[in-house]
């Protein structure tokens, strides 16, 4: 299910919706088609974890000791030797750019001894391929790791055999990344660091977790600095591959205090575990496969399971955005009510950023179409530093898209067309292709009393 439910939640609608850094960068590619260069982001700004380093012990024990599915594992493990990576395929123009980027960080801030090679075997091969071939394999992923192999053409015969069995797996010597080449930038890179991330280290997601990429959510795309103090705890000295959950969580507090001093002094909060059929009904109503009404029908299944857990965190916030962003083509003044609580969830606990620039996204968007240009200024205001600190392309062109339009109903032309035209490199870095460019603009053009309907 990875890299399935953000392109969904960044949609928005018919009336009414995938990261940051420093202010803008420099232009990756040439202008060929009358829009502006594509922008990609400069030196990256991860924040910190704010959490207690007992509920990131938890935290790190739960995500490396259990598989997705929720089969546990017996072992620990991690590659042992210096990490090579190279890339195969066909790679689109941003993946090296990324990729070196990534690595880069993964040795500063993660304290990984991995490097990019040129040619000759690596631990890692990522292999750039068509979304068609990714489909043919896994027809529901859009990317995925596999170890102990390194083509993509090897993974048929090897997908049942116990070398492509990650419950088995004590030590990590080879794997294989798969990403497609024919997707935004974006989607991309997104895939490259959820992949990356895994054939490093962690092989679970929790929901439960606010500011990690190791969540299905898919709010945030990038490694932040939570996951970067995961993965540097995972290559620590004190921690070996084929170690036991029991042997691993005797050493952690140790480790974790010397990468994290400031966690010992938060108290801890201890979220609860996330039941299977909240997961469930979330999976249904944002994955592929189901009808409108089925999805409708999970997304309230996922709130009230969140009521009635008593979630007061991220999950309540996200099961009220899943309902709001599935209720808009049939009930617009339902959905944003779910927006709005979505919301006021998000703003009870600190680390929520992301999620609120989403949801403000949805809430800008129905304003607009209500001519209430002034609100829509007001509610985007605070999240476009947002967007670009997440290095989050596709919402940071949205959200000034939307701010267009909110200065055209406020009559602020010229400022408009200026944001508008600033939009769309960030716009081709998130969406992709010029159409598809060109489609977003229509769509939340369209938004707009000024402009055309908006039902």
């Amino acid at each position: 299910m990875r890299r399935v439910i953000l392109p969904i939640c960044l949609m928005l609608g018919a009336c009414v919706p995938g990261q940051s850094v420093d202010m803008p960068s420099r232009a990756a590619t040439a202008d060929v088609s009358g829009l502006p260069a594509i922008k990609s982001f400069s030196a990256p700004r991860p924040v910190p974890p704010m959490r207690s380093n007992k509920d990131i012990q938890r935290d790190f024990l739960d995500l490396s000791f259990q598989l997705e599915s929720g089969r546990r594992l017996q072992h620990f493990s991690r590659f042992e030797e210096p990490i090579s990576i190279a890339v195969a395929g066909t790679p689109p123009p941003t993946l090296m750019p990324d990729l070196n980027r990534l690595v880069h960080r993964l040795r500063t801030e993660a304290g990984i001894d991995v490097a990019r090679v040129q040619d000759g075997p690596a631990n890692i091969t990522i292999e750039a391929v068509s979304r068609a071939e990714i489909r043919r394999n896994l027809p529901k992923a859009a990317c995925f790791v596999v170890p102990n192999i390194s083509r993509l053409s090897e993974y048929r015969t090897a997908r049942h055999s116990r070398a492509t069995n990650w419950s088995l797996l004590t030590e990590r010597k080879k794997l294989a990344i798969f990403l497609p080449n024919d997707s935004s930038p974006q989607e991309v890179r997104d895939c490259l660091h959820e992949e990356l991330a895994q054939a490093l280290g962690p092989l679970n997601d929790l929901y439960r977790l606010p500011d990690s990429v190791f969540n299905d959510d898919n709010v945030h795309a990038v490694l932040t600095g939570f996951d970067m103090l995961i993965l540097r705890a995972y290559y620590a000295p004190e921690l070996r591959s084929g170690m036991t959950r029991a042997q691993v969580e005797e050493r952690l507090p140790t480790i974790l205090s010397r990468l994290n001093p400031a966690g010992d002094t938060r108290a801890p909060r201890f979220a609860s575990s996330t039941p299977r059929e909240w997961i469930d009904a979330i999976q249904t109503a944002l994955g592929p496969g189901a009808r409108s009404a089925e999805r409708r029908e999970a997304a309230l299944t996922a709130v009230r399971i969140a009521e009635t857990v008593g979630w007061r965190d991220h999950r309540r916030g996200f099961s009220h955005f899943a309902l709001g962003r599935l209720s808009q083509s049939v009930d617009p003044d339902f959905a944003q009510d779910q927006f709005v609580t979505a919301d006021q969830f998000y703003k009870r606990t600190p680390g929520n950023d992301l999620h609120r620039a989403y949801t403000a996204s949805q809430l800008a968007a129905y304003a607009i179409s209500q001519g209430r240009g002034a609100d829509a200024l007001m509610l985007i205001g605070p999240h476009l530093a947002t967007a670009e600190r997440h290095e989050n392309a596709a919402l940071l062109a949205t959200l000034m898209m939307l701010r267009a339009e909110a200065l055209d109903l406020s009559g602020r032309v010229a400022e408009a067309n200026a944001v508008r035209l600033d939009s769309l490199g960030w716009a081709r870095y998130g969406f992709g292709a010029d159409w598809a460019v060109r489609a977003k603009l229509r769509e939340i053009s369209g938004l707009s009393p000024l402009k055309g309907s908006n039902g």
